[in-house]
């Protein structure tokens, strides 16, 4: 039987960690699917373009804001060299892309599953107050600013400290005016506008990972509450949790807006209130923990993206409370050459 040829980005499996190993793994380690993962990497230093026990081979990409031409022509040069069906994008820069050219990328026979540009604006963190509202969830003070001026008065007031936010990406907590400033403009350079100003509320950070089927249903969700998290406020540490809230927010967001594809519902719960922080576009860093507990996302999605049946036995339909997710650092050793090919050529050479 020919493998299925699946790419895979966000391979960077470092102290800020992309999401791509893990869906990875998940993928392997569906019985019913014979993969063969290509990595798609956009730097040579990538740690998961070395993991070949988890990634088959590996290649360079520009990075999405080089154009979309050059985007979508390195992307029909991978699938020529590898044969490759399905592409799942983990990381937020790539999704306009994807958005705006899944049926071109669909007619030229490369699959994703990803939400339509409409329902990734609703979902975006400028519309959060409406979201919250839809899907039955309190929200902390938030203010949608795009000048200095607007910020600081926003930072007055909500009260310090505050989160300063990019409308689509990255998140920094400000104890200082002037730090909510320095934040502000490093976000505007790096994203543009609006920015977000977010009341910090206090609680237990609980976030869901699920996948929609695009009609309104789920493929699948699993709970975590944080146990330990890094600097860089990622999961190390976390549990499998049930909490009836977020799981009923989670299948009324998927209700309300016909999502389609991967999400991360991230939340603050403090007794019976559950605030509503932000929700992400795709699969989360952590998300392997949903196939160690029997809910292997990635694999459901590309099964329904390609539209196969469904395993026998079937998967888990549900996840049990409890179970314990731990993060640890690896390292590797591996040829020069490695290294070399993929700065020289884009790509790791392992594809026959």
């Amino acid at each position: 039987m020919t493998p299925l040829v699946v790419g895979v980005s966000g391979i960077n499996a470092v102290d800020n960690p992309g999401p791509g190993i893990g869906v990875a793994r998940s993928l392997r380690e569906a019985t019913d699917l014979d993969v063969r993962i290509i990595g798609l990497a956009y730097d040579a230093m990538e740690p998961g373009v070395y993991m070949d026990w988890v990634v088959d081979d590996a290649f360079l990409l520009p990075y999405p804001s080089a154009g979309h031409d050059a985007y979508y022509q390195r992307l029909r040069q991978i699938q020529e060299r590898t044969g490759m069906r399905v592409v799942i994008p983990t990381l937020d820069t790539e999704m306009p892309f994807f958005m705006q050219h899944r049926d071109a990328l669909a007619a030229d026979g490369l699959a994703t599953f990803v939400p339509t540009a409409e329902q990734y604006r609703l979902r975006g963190k400028d519309r959060l107050d409406e979201l919250a509202r839809t899907i039955g969830l309190a929200l902390p003070r938030t203010e949608v600013v795009t000048s200095a001026e607007e910020l600081e008065r926003a930072v007055d007031r909500i009260g310090l400290p505050v989160m300063v936010k990019g409308a689509f990406y990255k998140a920094h907590r400000a104890h200082t005016t002037q730090e909510a400033l320095v934040h502000y403009h490093d976000l505007v350079a790096h994203w543009g506008y609006p920015v977000i100003v977010q009341e910090i509320v206090q609680g237990d950070e609980l976030n869901v990972v699920a996948v929609g089927d695009g009609e309104g249903g789920l493929l699948g969700r699993v709970g975590v509450k944080k146990m330990w998290i890094t600097e860089l406020g990622k999961i190390w540490t976390g549990v499998t949790i049930r909490h009836p809230e977020m799981l009923r927010a989670t299948e009324a967001f998927m209700a309300a807006y016909q999502w389609r594809g991967p999400m991360e519902l991230e939340c603050i719960v403090d007794g019976d209130t559950a605030w509503l922080v932000e929700i992400n576009p795709r699969f989360p860093a952590w998300s392997y923990l949903a196939t160690g507990v029997g809910v292997n996302l990635p694999a459901r999605m590309v099964r329904r993206a390609l539209g196969l049946p469904e395993p026998t036995p079937p998967d888990a339909p549900d996840y049990e409370a409890g179970k314990l997710f731990v993060r640890y650092t690896y390292e590797i050793v591996t040829d020069m050459e490695r290294f070399q090919r993929m700065i020289t050529l884009g790509e790791r050479g392992d594809t026959p």
